[in-house]
């Protein structure tokens, strides 16, 4: 099934996150392993809590971890076509936008549009790369984010030549700067323009 190869194909490119998620727990472990070998201190006496109530306490808090959603894994989410419109979720770090988009192009994708969302409360610029199939429906979103002030994406335009145009919109809305792009000028702004009407503090 072409959904499953892509969602394995797309996988690969995030096997380096799960080795850094790995060092973490490691590092716990052996801090945890540390503070057990360590002589127990001396400890100061504490004022006496009431019967039944240190005990309703630790229950609080054994129902709210256990009630706490699992994180889920870093990788492609496959999501609801009908209600979502698109068959698979991809977020990745900037730098791995033209293997993905290789990928796709490989396995007969075609681009169909590349746009921005500002989140401006996170200081961030995401950018979403929006892909199907020549023969057989099956959409993608790809997408990635970035230092809002320092936006900077690696182009795919020697990979997908549509991308060309795609990303200079997006460049001339967002600020985006696709890095090795060919000619990142105005596509539908004045040459002159030093602005960029969809960022959400942009006033006229």
């Amino acid at each position: 099934m072409l959904l499953a190869k892509i969602k394995e194909a797309l996988q690969s490119l995030y096997e380096d996150i799960g080795d850094a998620a790995e060092i973490p727990a490691a590092a716990d472990a052996v801090a945890a392993a540390a503070t057990a070998a360590a002589p127990e201190a001396e400890t100061l006496p504490e004022e006496a809590t009431p019967e039944g109530e240190e005990s309703k306490e630790e229950e609080v808090e054994e129902t709210a971890a256990a009630d706490a959603p699992a994180a889920a894994p870093p990788g492609p989410k496959e999501t609801d076509y009908a209600a979502k419109g698109y068959h698979l979720d991809v977020e990745l770090k900037p730098e791995k936008i033209p293997a993905a988009a290789d990928i796709l192009y490989r396995e007969n994708f075609f681009i169909e549009s590349i746009t921005g969302v500002d989140w401006i409360d996170e200081q961030q610029l995401e950018a979403v790369y929006d892909f199907n199939h020549f023969d057989e429906l099956c959409r993608v979103v790809i997408r990635t984010r970035t230092d809002r002030n320092n936006p900077e994406v690696p182009t795919i335009s020697h990979i997908y030549q549509g991308a060309n145009w795609h990303e200079r919109e997006t460049h001339d809305f967002f600020g985006i700067k696709f890095s090795g792009h060919p000619n990142l000028e105005p596509l539908l702004l004045p040459e002159d323009a030093d602005f960029h009407p969809l960022l959400k503090d942009f006033k006229a």
